[in-house]
């Protein structure tokens, strides 16, 4: 089985983010030049996903613009002789059909966003990438999980260690090693208290879901925070199928946090040649 369809849930509302996000979508907020969507929809592409399925809400047109043609400024742009900034333009608009949308109406969890795209993903397995969780590697995350999908044909989670004192602000895997990158899960829970944590092994937002899970979450049964959990899908999962974690090789910003956000820019910035010197010279100044 191959992973072709990547679903995209974007409808929250991005309230931490307020009032910046009071008409902007939360995943158009910008690292350096490109929204956070951008670097997610990169991600997949990179990892041969062929079909996007973005899972929106009211107020995301400017989400769905940004991967559309604008006549517009692409005439304006060939009319100066910006053909450099005119390529990136276009290069952003993938082939028709290649994008996807469909609604979540009401704001009942993550679990119950990935299981409004159950019509669209269909019978096979797919891959969820959360924006806001941005991940610098030499090889993207996804592509990274997909390769060893090829080998464990089960459903699969990015995970990594937070302090222990993190674990009620991310689901929680319970398992074992097995090999040098992966873990065997026995158990998942959402956001537990440090105190009765089964590790301090958090899932972040890339997944790899086979279609089994729709049933599940159908039920839509809630969990933490009164919403339908993925996590406790998964758990329930487990009785069906193995469930691995993928200790994932790079670094991981959460953009979902005004201090994560921040430190994003500032990582992705001193990579950029056009900038990385005056913003070195300027972070000098301050630290020292």
């Amino acid at each position: 089985m191959k992973i072709k369809k990547a679903v995209f849930p974007v409808a929250g509302l991005g309230t931490r983010f307020l009032p910046a996000t009071k008409a902007l979508p939360k995943e158009m907020l910008p690292v350096v030049d490109k929204p956070l969507i951008q670097y997610a929809v990169e991600e997949a592409l990179a990892a041969g996903i062929e079909q996007i399925i973005f899972v929106t809400g009211r107020g995301k047109e400017a989400l769905e613009d940004h991967f559309d043609h604008s006549h517009e400024l692409e005439s304006i742009l060939e009319g100066r002789g910006k053909d450099e900034t005119l390529k990136i333009m276009e290069a952003l608009v993938p082939e028709t059909g290649t994008i996807v949308y469909t609604r979540q109406n009401k704001p009942l969890g993550l679990g119950h966003a990935i299981w409004c795209a159950r019509d669209v993903v269909g019978n096979e397995p797919f891959a969820v990438l959360l924006a806001d969780d941005l991940v610098k590697a030499d090889t993207p995350v996804l592509s990274q999980m997909v390769n060893a999908f090829e080998t464990t044909q089960s459903s699969m989670v990015a995970v990594m260690e937070v302090e222990p004192s993190q674990t009620d602000k991310y689901g929680i895997v319970d398992g074992e090693r097995e090999g040098e990158k992966m873990i065997r899960i026995r158990g998942l829970v959402e956001k537990p208290e440090p105190a009765s944590a089964p590790s301090n092994q958090a899932i972040i937002g890339r997944y790899i879901l086979t279609p089994e899970i729709f049933g599940l979450l159908a039920k839509k049964e809630c969990g933490a925070g009164g919403e339908i959990q993925i996590t406790d899908a998964m758990e329930k999962l487990l009785a069906t199928q193995e469930i691995y974690g993928y200790l994932f090789e790079g670094t991981r910003f959460d953009c979902g946090d005004k201090a994560g956000f921040q430190m994003a820019n500032i990582a992705y910035a001193l990579e950029n040649p056009d900038i990385n010197g005056r913003l070195m010279a300027y972070l000098k100044t301050i630290i020292n």
